[in-house]
């Protein structure tokens, strides 16, 4: 494609237009007028500087090599003459230069950030486990925007360590039960014991003798009170019996701080319910049978009350109650919801769901096979492939849908961690965000790595299951595409074949032996779909519903299992649903909300979202009362139970009492700073002490001072009576090699060795890696300048000849 350096030359041709409409009316010889015409355009042309760019290949056999060493404290444990036994094996072949980190700290981000140049590599000997400075991410797609790829050494491992950590609330409620985790991690695999012991308040509360197989171990601590308010101390002691290289990190500190019980209102509660039980156990409750009592509360809970209970002006209470930064929750039942007059009613207005019949089209699992290959950064295709994708993931027909993102260049990769349900609005939007984070450049173009992956994924996977390829069409491994896409078929897979034209019809991949396009032969061999794109064109994939199952009714009575459907929301990650409700209220999400749990056959029994500055929570099964009709009983019983709990304390948001003076503040790690928040709800001198001494606070809003303090020991400070916890330094909390790193380097281009793979083969792939597509810029001045004098001279010597002629025609003449 011819392009132009000064276009703007361009505007010259309208005066030579003009000029030449007029001499060809007004003169006789309109052919040389012509001629001059479209010399001076072709003149024109030139002074614009046309051009084409013209690919090749650059090719550098001793690459600029920067080896990063991490020597800081996390290190100790691995070879430490790995990276300069590395260095010599590069040094002595290429160019190569060695560079340091030491100290407490591991700033892996700054380093590559700060020596990626875009004419180098870049070869990391570390852990790879980085505290410090520039998110790692972001840096090592930094680097590959300029053009430096980044590859990741795995040191020996020659010395063990472990370290422990405690998990959990630091605000709980006074003589509430409270879940917190002891985390137990080593830097190797193999098995080790130790002795554990977790003092609360400085007493012994458990100890046990451990055998631990795996990098990690968490126990639960499923029954932790505290009957006192005010500040409470956790410490967890880990007593290892040997292959423990520092034992800074075998103790760990928690504080945590107990509060009054949150107050709040509940209309409509039924007396010896499951639902009235654990509320009363857990929050001071005020029971009523309207909104009269609903002020200073944190929030309101609702049960199976008809819709007849609440006014325009009730509605309007709520929203007010909501937009004060607090809590809702709506318990159904035979009164509520669908049985009880909600559609389009008042009460409606706020909440998540909307009381008409779920239509059940779940049963469908989706894969996204992407091209993030050299090719679609060269021909540009990176917008229309991220695009045509999110379109596809915000079909609504997707929404009881399983959706997965796998990319491929010269290896495939799981993006997405797996597939997820569509039908949260939190995991839309979480794929969503990791498309529009896509990094694209990953070399050749092997489509069957990407389908080897999603072979796995869909390996124990029934129902409808879809495999759609958005890609530019250019496959490196035909043949091999070809046999495990119809291995996939054979299983009932239906394909899909996204092809945007790159417009080059001479890339390479794009055509078979016989000229056809590559994509539609792989669709042919499958009966798969060919869909053939332009650039800045979408698809429109047509996903038809799936029929609800046969041996499913429409009655909302029977047995219904229960489904966690996001398993990362607030409410349900510590919980694992199990059991069966026996009935429930039959609603529609709105859109933007959040399902968490669901029946079996889609039925939504926990819906959330928020509105406005509050929180809303529909429970759309009954209080659990036992006997009678009722249904819900399965989710107030067992580890269920933690549900109602956590989705009240979800809508309560904050449950510290909005008096006097509140401080908040994070447990924190020696030499990292503690970010600290005073609140002052009452009138008077805002003063805050740290061990006795007076701390410096910024106003930083209404009544709000914020500080940034760092206790100089380890250990559980005293903030003005709130406790505040400082443990290890951050360097000493992970310990042995990042297990997520080596997919992240392979997801911005780079590799990953063990010591012997990096003296024996990395050289090689950082030639391979320079080789650069370099587009050189062919001028096209000089054809126009050419043709521009060949009608010029064309003009003279035809106008000489006849001149010539004429003159030789007239001396005939006189001479006759």
């Amino acid at each position: 494609m011819v392009s132009f350096e000064h276009p703007e030359m361009f505007w010259l041709i309208l005066p030579v237009l003009i000029g030449g409409i007029y001499l060809l009316r007004k003169a006789t010889k309109k052919g040389l007028i012509i001629s001059r015409i479209i010399v001076v355009a072709l003149l024109i042309i030139a002074l614009a500087s046309p051009y084409t760019l013209s690919p090749r290949v650059t090719v550098d056999d001793n690459p600029n090599i920067v080896l990063i060493s991490d020597e800081t404290e996390s290190m100790n444990i691995f070879d430490k003459q790995a990276a300069t036994n590395l260095y010599e094996s590069l040094a002595a072949k290429t160019p190569t230069t060695l560079v340091r980190l030491t100290g407490d700290k591991t700033a892996l981000g700054d380093a590559i950030m700060q020596y990626s140049t875009g004419d180098n590599q870049l070869v990391m000997i570390t852990d790879g486990n980085s505290n410090s400075g520039a998110d790692l991410e972001e840096a090592l797609k930094f680097a590959q925007d300029i053009g430096t790829t980044v590859y990741y050494v795995q040191p020996d491992l020659t010395s063990n360590d472990i370290t422990a950590q405690i998990t959990g609330d630091k605000t709980v409620i006074v003589n509430n039960v409270n879940q917190f985790d002891m985390i137990i991690s080593q830097a190797g695999t193999g098995e080790i014991s130790y002795r554990y012991e977790l003092y609360i308040n400085d007493q012994l509360a458990r100890s046990a003798n451990v055998v631990q197989e795996g990098r990690q171990k968490n126990i639960t601590l499923h029954d932790i009170k505290f009957s006192k308010l005010g500040k409470h101390t956790m410490k967890l002691v880990i007593i290892p019996s040997g292959g423990d290289s520092d034992n800074i990190n075998n103790d760990f500190y928690k504080s945590v701080y107990a509060i009054p019980k949150p107050k709040i209102t509940a209309i409509g509660l039924e007396t010896g319910s499951p639902l009235a039980y654990s509320l009363q156990n857990l929050y001071a409750v005020s029971t009523a049978t309207d909104l009269s009592s609903i002020d200073g509360k944190k929030a309101i809970v609702i049960d199976n009350t008809h819709a007849n209970s609440f006014s325009q002006s009730d509605v309007t209470k709520l929203k007010a109650f909501l937009n004060d930064g607090h809590g809702i929750v709506v318990v159904g039942g035979d009164h509520s919801y669908n049985y009880g007059n909600y559609l389009d009613s008042p009460i409606e207005e706020i909440l998540p769901v909307v009381s008409r019949p779920t239509d059940w089209s779940g049963g469908r699992n989706v894969v996204l096979v992407l091209d993030v290959s050299g090719s679609s950064v060269d021909y540009n295709m990176t917008t229309d492939i991220v695009s045509n994708a999110v379109k596809i993931i915000k079909n609504e027909n997707l929404r009881d849908s399983h959706v997965g993102i796998i990319t491929f260049g010269s290896k495939g990769f799981d993006f997405s961690n797996g597939l997820l349900y569509l039908g949260t609005s939190s995991n839309i939007e979480l794929l969503e965000q990791q498309l529009e984070e896509m990094k694209f450049g990953g070399g050749e173009t092997n489509l069957n790595e990407g389908l080897e992956v999603a072979e796995t994924w869909l390996e124990d996977e029934t129902g409808e299951l879809e495999i759609i390829i958005i890609s530019d069409g250019a496959i490196d491994s035909y043949k091999e595409t070809i046999a495990i896409s119809q291995r996939l078929h054979a299983k009932g897979v239906n394909f899909y074949f996204l092809h945007i034209n790159s417009g080059d019809k001479g890339q390479d991949g794009l055509l078979d032996e016989n000229g056809n396009y590559v994509s539609k032969r792989i669709m042919e061999e499958v009966n798969g779909s060919h869909v053939w794109l332009e650039k800045g064109e979408r698809a429109n994939i047509i996903f038809s519903g799936i029929q609800q199952p046969s041996d499913q009714n429409d009655t909302a009575f029977g047995s219904f299992p229960l489904i966690e459907l996001n398993t990362q929301h607030f409410i349900t990650r510590n919980v694992e649903v199990e059991g069966e409700i026996t009935g429930y209220n039959d609603v529609t999400p709105k859109a933007g909300a959040d399902r968490l749990v669901i029946t079996a056959t889609g039925k939504p029994v926990l819906t959330t979202w928020r509105y406005g500055l509050g929180r809303v929570a529909a429970i759309t099964t009954d209080n659990g009362e036992r006997g009678g009709n009722r249904w819900g009983t399965a989710l107030y019983s067992g580890n269920n139970s933690k549900i109602v709990s956590s989705t009240v304390n979800w809508a309560i948001g904050n449950p510290r009492e909005e008096t006097g003076a509140v401080v908040e503040a994070p447990d924190t790690w020696y030499g990292t700073p503690a970010d600290v928040v005073l609140t002052m709800y009452d009138t008077g001198i805002p003063i805050l002490k740290l061990n006795g001494d007076n701390v410096d606070l910024s106003l930083t809003g209404n009544n709000v001072y914020e500080a940034s303090i760092s206790p100089d020991t380890i250990g559980v400070h005293d903030l003005s009576g709130y406790p505040l916890a400082v443990n290890y330094a951050l360097e000493y909390r992970d310990v042995g090699l990042n297990e997520n790193l080596p997919s992240l380097i392979r997801a911005y281009g780079g590799n990953t060795y063990t010591e012997d793979e990096a003296r024996a083969s990395l050289l090689t792939e950082a030639r391979q890696k320079s080789q650069k597509l370099v587009r050189d810029i062919v001028s096209h001045k000089m054809y126009f300048l050419l043709a521009a004098l060949i009608i010029f001279l064309g003009e003279v010597i035809v106008r000489r000849i006849r001149e010539i002629r004429e003159m030789k025609k007239m001396q005939s003449e006189m001479q006759g």
